[in-house]
């Protein structure tokens, strides 16, 4: 995304959370939602219900202790989460069963967990045309879905953003953009989760949807259709062949070709631990087998149904 308004950013490894929640945890806003979108989805083993307004007040607490003392057996009732530590498997334990306990598939409240930030509306908004698009591109795998899908939330501001802030006056003149029109530069400025820039990159586009996006205010059309948003990125990433480089992990080559340069890595590399976290299987732990996997969406306030893929 241009205009430098991406969200908090940190190199992490593989977790969901940087500090603790709960009891006398740090409750970092986006660690405290994290932790609640995690409590429903794994209802109805969590109980009672909480809202992820990302505030650690006294039902999240309750929530807490009640998960761990029913789903744990008492293992661990401090009321407090704990990240995942790789040099020491006692931290994180609560979090590794919440992790095991969600519904198995790509859902609505999966990409939610990756996409903190956006609002529920928009997630629904974007879910289904997403789950389409990945699968006609080969978008499948564990590394491909995770790729993608930290370059898309870096670049749109974690779907929020589907045209570039900046004007686009700096595109002025750039034929290497195909921009040889007076006007180009701000008219074909960044639009779609992948920012696709430049008369040129808007007409071979539009060849491949069979759309003109040349006359009128039809370029507008590449950031106002979530449909066609999606569908410029999945281009990018397919023109670019991007999936090779997936399949080898390699975010900086990645972030070179989507970005021209290194811009926004540490950003990139945070969606990328939370895509891993919330996309690779796990075998769901003995306590939390008999979880009631339609209704994890319901719990989670999205209304497009599970896609598994």
């Amino acid at each position: 995304m241009r205009g430098n308004l991406s969200p908090r950013c940190a190199t992490v490894g593989l977790m969901c959370i940087a500090a603790t929640v709960g009891r006398n945890g740090k409750n970092d806003r986006d660690d405290v939602r994290t932790v609640q979108l995690l409590l429903q989805m794994n209802a109805p083993q969590a109980a009672p219900a909480v809202p992820a307004n990302g505030k650690c007040g006294a039902g999240t607490v309750t929530a807490i202790e009640l998960y761990q003392h029913g789903v744990l057996g008492g293992f661990d009732i401090a009321g407090l989460i704990t990240p995942e530590a790789a040099n020491d498997p006692r931290q994180g334990s609560t979090l590794r069963a919440l992790r095991q306990g969600m519904a198995t598939g790509f859902s609505a409240a999966r990409l939610q967990g990756i996409f903190i930030h956006a609002p529920a509306s928009t997630i629904v908004r974007f879910f289904a045309p997403l789950v389409a698009a990945m699968a006609a591109a080969e978008i499948a795998s564990l590394l491909r879905r995770s790729h993608f899908l930290a370059q898309v939330g870096h670049e749109s501001g974690e779907l929020r953003y589907t045209e570039e802030i900046a004007s686009g006056v700096a595109y002025e003149g750039r034929k290497d953009l195909g921009n040889t029109q007076p006007g180009d530069g701000k008219r074909f400025k960044g639009r779609g989760l992948i920012q696709l820039t430049g008369r040129a990159n808007y007409i071979a586009f539009g060849k491949t949807v069979q759309t003109d996006f040349t006359t009128g205010d039809t370029c507008k059309q590449i950031a106002d259709d979530a449909a066609l948003a999606i569908q410029a990125a999945v281009w990018f990433w397919q023109t670019h062949a991007l999936n090779a480089l997936a399949d080898k992990d390699d975010v900086l080559t990645i972030t070179r070709k989507v970005n021209g340069g290194t811009n926004g890595l540490e950003d990139r590399k945070r969606l990328l631990a939370r895509a891993k976290w919330f996309l690779e299987p796990v075998a769901p732990a003995p306590a939390t087998l008999p979880k009631v996997q339609a209704g994890e969406d319901d719990a989670c306030d999205l209304s497009a149904a599970d896609v598994v893929f």
